[in-house]
């Protein structure tokens, strides 16, 4: 209440009491509740909504806070009634009060919300609103027209103002929080009590003092002005209704949009995992072919981290020539065609390395027909493109191989004769040193192409071997004379072998020149001088440890040096057939080729290990012998009676008469009697008709049928007349090659002798099958 002064013609006046409708209170203080509840939940309506919509929910806060407050005021002001005195309201300064209060409570509202929850723009802000709100109760007061004058206590003017500035900056703190519905509602109660305190501060600091002659029977607040009230009253509560129901619709559809949203951002982060954890390199790229995702194997075959990769052109990780490719070429076909099939590309990891790869990717669009992103993946044919270039090599090798085994029996023939008649003539020439020397030379000659020619049948894997049971240390111990003589005294050979080290099964012969070779070439590799190890181990070998090696034990002879080595490119082709880094004249290019295929043919492998500046190991691998075999045993050979034994009728088959010749030339030199047929059906038709032949020497290689064929022929019809096959090279099986007796070409008169002796001791069996082997 407010007590009056009342003046009347300068008479003392006496004092009277304003009243309020308590009912009307009541509503007025109810609307401020509410007015704030609805502001507040509002005002957090922004903070999930961006844009235009944010806009709104914060012109909606600020319209119910402002409105609110205005309305409450005006309920408040009809609840307000003097005894004598009737008040009526200013539309247009009443109108401007209400524009006050929204405006200045919407300004408010947006500098907290652009400038945050920082204490200076909260205290602006709030200091903004309440003297909007003072303001707004002001300016409403002085639009009361009445029969008096007002004027304002100081004191409860102050008060009023400090608690509309307490009451607005409390009101923008609670705004900007998140709060639980029991909090909002408690903040609510509080605010309206608050602003409703300020309202009643400022109508306690209100002072009317009335005009003369004011009747004193009027002043109570009528009937019209009560309805007024609650007009006002149910249109604030619809209002405010409507508010919170759009903003309770629309918490309810934020609510649902979340837990869309973090379905999907759980759908996306279960395909982000399973993409990344997919066992395949894949990737995605956006318009420009930047990568947005890969998976883990795609690093992992790069080499690189995931933030290393992110945001790059997949293109700087290829070569020069596949990145123009792809970004000339493959790239525009894949944006115009939205699919790319598989194309090679050569592709860089971090570390430096080369891998050749598969890629293939397809545009994935949406609904719309939209760019969204590209897949695609990579694939690794690096190995697979090691086995192809292996391969044809293989095959250009194979092909050099058979070429190489034809040339060679046609060279064998040759330095058959060569060998024989120079034999013969070294007999027969005066005893002239000048001619004996020229004689020797010819000789010396055809005994180192013979040798080329075995190192040629080594290469294409057609020599004769006669793989025994051999000590290698023991070989190599026996070698020592050898490699003294052949290495020079700038090199120092050491050996280390170990006491129980098992025998390896091998060709004796082929192993000491593929010992003698590997040794010349690490001489030849330490011009300087320097030491050579030669060491053996027993090893076991599981199923893919080296390539192209079945799984067993296996003697290792490993030859080391500590020369030039060889370079990543020369040792590849060290073993290729004619490759050679040594000058002119200085090295054929087959020895490494044939110590690989003694190494092949012997049922194990050569592995060369290389560094430039550090030297080279050489490592042979050779199948350890079943412990039932016996060792070869060497005896001397000399050229004497025992080795020729008797006169002997020999029958000798041959398709090249240079040859047949030659062999019948050095049968007659060892005193034997002999007999020509110059074909496989020409020796079956002596044969039937005579039975005189102590022996049938037959090539190998002949057309109609080959010696093996003739051989088996001549056992049906006479099983116990001795055969002896002559031949350059046999690809017999060994069953075969322990059954037939082979003299290999060229040969001179010693061997001749001795394989006609041990033919003759042994006889041939009376029926052997053989299996005919086309083309040898």
């Amino acid at each position: 209440m407010n007590y009056l002064p009342l003046h009347f013609g300068g008479l003392c006046s006496m004092v009277m009491a304003g009243t309020h409708d308590w009912t009307l209170v009541v509503v007025s203080i109810a609307i401020a509740i509410v007015a704030s509840y609805t502001a507040l939940d509002l005002a957090g309506r922004t903070r999930a909504s961006e844009g235009w919509l944010r806009s709104i929910w914060l012109g909606a806060a600020a319209a119910a806070m402002g409105g609110g407050i205005w309305s409450m005021h005006f309920v408040a002001m009809l609840a307000f009634s003097v005894p004598g005195m009737e008040f009526t309201y200013d539309p247009g300064l009443t109108l401007l009060s209400l524009i006050v209060a929204i405006g200045a409570t919407g300004t408010s509202f947006v500098v907290t919300n652009r400038l945050g929850r920082a204490p200076f723009p909260l205290l602006a802000s709030g200091l903004l609103m309440g003297l909007g709100v003072v303001a707004m109760h002001y300016i409403g007061m002085a639009a009361m027209h009445m029969g008096g004058t007002l004027s304002y206590d100081r004191l409860w003017l102050s008060i009023s103002v400090l608690i509309a500035i307490g009451a607005a900056t409390t009101a923008l703190w609670i705004g900007s929080r998140d709060r639980h519905p029991v909090t909002a509602l408690t903040a609510a109660v509080l605010m309206g009590f608050a602003i409703a305190g300020m309202h009643y501060a400022g109508m306690r600091a209100a002072v009317f003092t009335m005009a003369p002659g004011l009747d004193m029977a009027k002043g109570v607040a009528g009937r019209s002005q009560t309805d007024l009230a609650f007009a006002v009253s149910a249109t604030t509560f619809i209002i405010l209704s409507f508010a919170l129901i759009a903003a309770t619709f629309d918490r309810r559809f934020a609510l649902l949009a979340a837990r869309e949203a973090e379905a999907l951002r759980a759908s996306e982060e279960r395909f982000r995992s399973l993409y990344r954890g997919t066992p395949l390199p894949l990737h995605s790229l956006d318009h420009e072919g930047r990568i947005e995702q890969v998976s883990n194997i795609w690093l992992e075959l790069m080499g690189y981290a995931r933030e290393e990769v992110t945001g790059r052109s997949l293109a700087s990780f290829l070569t020069e020539a596949s990145a123009r490719q792809l970004r000339q070429k493959d790239w525009p076909e894949l944006i115009e065609r939205g699919i790319l099939g598989p194309h090679e590309y050569r592709a860089v990891t971090k570390d430096g390395r080369f891998l050749d790869v598969m890629a293939a990717a397809k545009v994935e669009r949406d609904g719309e027909g939209n760019f969204l992103r590209v897949l695609g993946g990579l694939t690794d044919i690096t190995e697979r493109k090691r086995a192809e270039d292996a391969l044809r090599q293989t095959q250009k090798i194979e092909a050099i191989g058979q070429l190489t085994g034809g040339v060679a029996h046609d060279f064998n023939n040759l330095l058959a004769v060569i060998v024989g008649n120079l034999e013969l003539l070294r007999k027969r020439v005066p005893d002239d040193p000048q001619i004996s020397r020229l004689v020797e030379s010819a000789f010396e000659g055809a005994q180192r192409g013979a040798s080329l020619t075995q190192r040629l049948l080594a290469f294409a894997r057609r020599q004769d071997l006669k793989p025994r049971p051999v000590d290698v240390a023991d070989l190599v111990r026996g070698m020592a004379d050898l490699l003294r003589r052949s290495l020079g005294p700038q090199i120092r050979v050491e050996t280390r072998f170990p006491l129980d080290l098992p025998r390896a099964r091998v060709d004796a012969h082929q192993l000491e020149m593929a010992l003698l070779n590997l040794a010349v070439n690490a001489r030849d590799a330490m011009p300087g001088g320097g030491t050579l190890d030669i060491s053996a181990a027993d090893v076991s070998v599981a199923d893919g440890d080296i390539r192209d090696l079945r799984p067993g034990h296996y003697v290792r002879l490993a030859l080391e040096d500590g020369g030039e080595g060889m370079d990543e490119e020369t040792l590849r082709r060290a073993v290729d057939p004619f490759f050679t880094t040594k000058g002119v004249g200085k090295g054929t290019g087959l020895g490494l080729s044939m110590i690989q295929g003694l190494a092949a043919q012997s049922g194990g492998h050569l592995a060369l290990r290389s560094v430039v500046g550090v030297g080279t190991v050489a490592e042979l691998y050779l199948p350890v012998a079943d412990g039932a075999e016996e060792p070869e045993r060497r005896s001397p050979e000399g050229i004497g009676a025992e080795i020729i034994g008797p006169r002997r009728s020999i029958l000798v088959v041959d398709d090249d008469p240079l040859v047949l010749a030659n062999t019948i030339a050095m049968l007659e030199e060892l005193g034997h009697r002999t007999y020509a047929a110059v074909s496989a059906e020409d020796a079956l038709y002596q044969i039937e008709r005579s039975c005189g032949f102590d022996l049938v020497m037959t090539d190998q290689l002949m057309p109609g049928m080959t010696g093996l064929e003739l051989i088996k022929r001549v056992r049906q019809l006479q099983p116990e007349l001795p055969t002896l096959l002559m031949t350059g090279f046999a690809d017999l099986e060994d069953e075969e090659r322990e059954r037939v007796p082979t003299l290999r070409k060229p040969f001179d008169l010693k061997q001749l002798a001795k394989g006609i002796r041990d033919t003759a001791a042994t006889g041939s069996p009376s029926v052997i099958p053989l299996r005919r082997r086309t083309g040898k």
